[in-house]
């Protein structure tokens, strides 16, 4: 929430509602040209404490000045999805960032069928990151080899998955909640899930709504805070400061 001080260079950690398109970068270069302005500071230390897509919106947490060496113990914190998928098509990218390449038939499945699918990915699971992802491979970027057209092999690796609910009213759409570890990926989720099934299945909205103890709702817009920033420098100029 707005605060009327901010103790940027002594560590302040923003909860940011990141919207949609916008990379975690995006948001970090942002507040990082205000925080410039609003301390006078020519690179003050800003950085993010675990990404999210640029297809997904929701909490990103900003750590500035002395908080950013905090960032890995905040990466540490389970997090909380919700969104929907589709099952019936697949893309490249298990998302909306790339083309249907491939469609299955829905017929014959059942709601039972698809809640044994969300049972079998929970608890403690072995998942392979998706090739359209930020994993360096060789000193670069999966995402970049991808769309080379390179082949990518990633290694799978273990992760958490407590809750994994799934809502089937709207079927083929699959509305869900999904709590999880660091470094679980949501469309590996997502493609396993079709892959289960012998289907296809692709991610069609994301959205963080915690870490840790941090939620959503007790975020700021960039908008919020950057115009927020800019008034406190005024405030200050006006003032003298």
């Amino acid at each position: 929430m707005l605060k009327p001080k901010y103790n940027f260079l002594g560590g302040e950690l923003l909860l940011v509602d990141k919207p949609l398109t916008w990379t975690s970068f995006d948001v970090v270069n942002k507040l990082r040209y205000s925080v410039k302005r609003a301390t006078g500071v020519k690179k003050p230390k800003v950085g993010h404490a675990g990404t999210l897509d640029p297809l997904a919106t929701g909490l990103l947490l900003i750590c500035t000045g002395k908080f950013t060496k905090r960032q890995n113990e905040y990466q540490g914190l389970d997090k909380e999805y919700t969104g929907t998928f589709c099952l019936g098509a697949s893309t490249p990218s298990v998302d909306l960032e790339t083309e249907i390449d491939q469609r299955y038939s829905l017929e014959g499945l059942k709601e039972a069928q698809l809640l044994e699918a969300a049972q079998a990915l929970t608890g403690t699971i072995q998942q392979i990151p998706p090739g359209y992802s930020a994993m360096h491979v060789d000193g670069e970027r999966s995402y970049l080899k991808v769309r080379r057209g390179e082949e990518v092999i990633l290694k799978a690796r273990e992760v958490e998955v407590p809750v994994f609910e799934i809502e089937t009213s709207k079927f083929p759409e699959i509305a869900f909640r999904i709590v999880c570890s660091k470094g679980t990926y949501i469309r590996s989720l997502v493609r396993d899930f079709g892959a289960s099934l012998n289907n296809g299945a692709y991610l069609s909205a994301l959205r963080r709504t915690r870490i840790g103890e941090y939620r959503v709702e007790n975020a700021d817009t960039v908008p919020d805070l950057t115009a927020h920033f800019e008034a406190l420098l005024v405030d200050a100029s006006e003032k003298g400061l």
